[in-house]
């Protein structure tokens, strides 16, 4: 693992744990309200708004950054960052597991394995967790059809006890059972963990969004992140996003992340297309708050597409 230099983070649990120093009958009653409720403390996650990136370097022949960054967001939750001087888009991954099955939100933008290894991090992971019991299934989907989120499948196809689902919107549907394209959702239980599929078309006719409640992380792909936000379908991205900001604050969402970073941390300004180093880039979460803001925009916009500078992510009309 390590001659093909990976990267593993551990997560940080600081701050999430707190303790409550209570007197006599205010004790027993808090503890009887545990009882009644079936509280269950929150698990410890990373903090996303803090975590730092491999972010590229001036020099790529020197750069000395791992080929891919994973990072432990909880204890069945990874996610993974490609290396930007393999390939400048630099986009990020995610890896769930159920106690029945995996989910892979989408394989990065390098085919060949010696310079991307995807698959042996994933497998490393997914058969780790099952400590010599019985193989856990593996499912891989996409956000979305372009190319930086897919180029990895190859690595995937053809595997034992992997499910690689494809690109078109029929095949999502098929394979997801959402019916209603793209009003409707579905879900998949990956076993005590089920995760929402919700169609976002606008970026690109096939894009959908994720909604895992254990981890309360919202997968947005190229439709909501701090870069620039493409579109390809004005109309399907407005509702799309008004969809998508109706779906958050009905959900409990900790974070909103995406598939990449353009951003500096500087307001409104990005890095130029295919940037190999992004020292000072912005932070891969976004709010609901800010997804309301760009929903308002957007409203206001009416049907006129228009390029629209926020402070951590840009509409771009294409």
């Amino acid at each position: 693992m390590t001659s093909k230099k990976l990267l593993l983070s551990q997560f940080d649990s600081s701050g999430i744990r707190r303790s409550y120093k209570k007197a006599g009958a205010v004790v027993s009653c808090f503890i009887m309200l545990l009882l009644i409720t079936g509280y269950k403390e929150k698990e410890p996650h990373a903090l996303l708004e803090k975590q730092r990136w491999i972010h590229g370097d001036a020099n790529c022949a020197n750069q000395s950054d791992p080929l891919i960054q994973i990072v432990q967001y909880n204890s069945n939750t990874w996610i993974f960052r490609q290396n930007k001087c393999v390939h400048y888009e630099a986009p990020f991954i995610y890896l769930f597991l159920g106690k029945n099955k995996a989910l892979l939100v989408d394989t990065g933008a390098t085919e060949n394995e010696a310079a991307f290894p995807l698959y042996d991090a994933v497998n490393n992971l997914v058969q780790g967790s099952k400590k010599g019991k019985k193989t856990l299934p593996l499912i891989v989907a996409h956000t979305h059809s372009h190319g930086d989120h897919h180029a990895g499948d190859k690595q995937f196809k053809g595997k034992p006890n992997i499910n690689v689902v494809g690109l078109e919107v029929a095949d999502i549907t098929k394979f997801f059972g959402i019916e209603n394209w793209p009003q409707g959702s579905a879900k998949i239980d990956l076993g005590d963990r089920v995760v929402e599929i919700i169609p976002i078309p606008g970026h690109q006719k096939s894009s959908i969004a994720f909604y895992d409640a254990s981890s309360e992380l919202l997968l947005t792909g190229d439709t909501f992140y701090p870069g620039r936000l493409y579109v390809e379908d004005w109309k399907s991205f407005k509702e799309s996003i008004t969809r998508l900001y109706a779906f958050a604050t009905r959900h409990e969402v900790a974070y909103i992340v995406g598939n990449h970073i353009e951003m500096s941390l500087a307001t409104g300004v990005d890095y130029p297309t295919g940037s190999t180093y992004q020292p000072e880039e912005q932070r891969l979460p976004l709010t609901v708050e800010e997804l309301a803001e760009l929903n308002e925009a957007l409203e206001k916009t009416g049907d006129n597409a228009e390029r629209i500078v926020f402070g951590k992510f840009i509409v771009t009309p294409r």
